[in-house]
Order: structure tokens, then C-alpha cells, then sequence
């Protein structure tokens, strides 16, 4: 596991993870793409909170893997899949298969992009 030297770096870059309180699903529509009750809260810095799902609380069968990948200095490589057979859909769920040691807790965790999938919660994500 490698460490991301960008903490050291930037010390006043603040990343939490806690649990979600409540269930949360994701939606692409009709599709039900994912429903758990141990999502966790991500808050980095000024970004709005981001739900990480458990990847065994997300429906598969539903996403394609892609090939387009993104580099955070904090978290580490991140890899995409689409919605399958939904053009809308591309590049909507995004994860980090082995991200730097600062961040481990969002380890076979995927996010969802908030403009392309519906997120539902029992509960409110609680504010900052």
C-alpha cells in the first residue's frame, strides 16, 4: 500500500469518511444500481459530500468497466464503469481500487455521479 506524500504536502487538505446513518440507494431511472445501509460520507474540503457505496451493496450486472481512469493526489487512481446500454450513463460510477493508505476506508467502495444517477437516503446526509 503506498502512501500519498500529498497529505504531508498540504496539511490544511482535510478528507473525512464516516457512515451514512440511513439506507441509501442509487437510481438511474427505472435501474436500481446500488442499496445499502453501510454507505459512508466523504467530505473533502469545499466539494459537496459524496455517498460511497459498499461495492457488495451495487448491483453489477448493471455496469460496464471502462477504460477511462483519473488521478486524485489524495485518494489515488480511480477507474470508471458506465451504466450498461445507457449513453446518458457513461463514466457515472467511479472507485478506487487500491487508493494511498490515507484513504482506505473508501477501499471496494464506488461513488456515483449525482448528475447522471439519483440519490436516494432514509436519512439526510448530515450537514458539515
Amino acid at each position: 500500500m503506498t502512501r500519498s506524500r500529498a497529505w504531508d504536502a498540504h496539511p490544511e487538505h482535510v478528507i473525512t469518511v464516516e457512515p451514512h446513518p440511513g439506507t441509501v440507494s442509487a437510481r438511474f431511472g427505472d435501474i436500481l444500481l446500488a442499496e445499502s445501509s453501510k454507505a459512508v460520507i466523504l467530505r473533502e474540503g469545499r466539494y459537496p459530500p459524496v455517498i460511497y457505496f459498499p461495492r457488495s451493496d451495487v448491483r453489477t450486472d448493471t455496469l460496464t468497466p471502462m477504460e477511462h481512469t483519473t488521478h486524485c493526489p489524495f485518494k489515488g487512481d480511480a477507474r470508471y464503469w458506465s451504466v450498461t446500454g445507457e449513453e446518458k450513463g457513461e463514466n457515472a460510477v467511479w472507485g478506487y481500487d487500491e487508493p494511498f493508505e490515507q484513504m482506505e476506508s473508501i477501499r471496494e467502495h464506488v461513488a456515483f455521479y449525482v448528475d447522471r444517477v439519483t440519490i436516494e437516503a432514509t436519512e439526510p446526509v448530515p450537514g458539515p
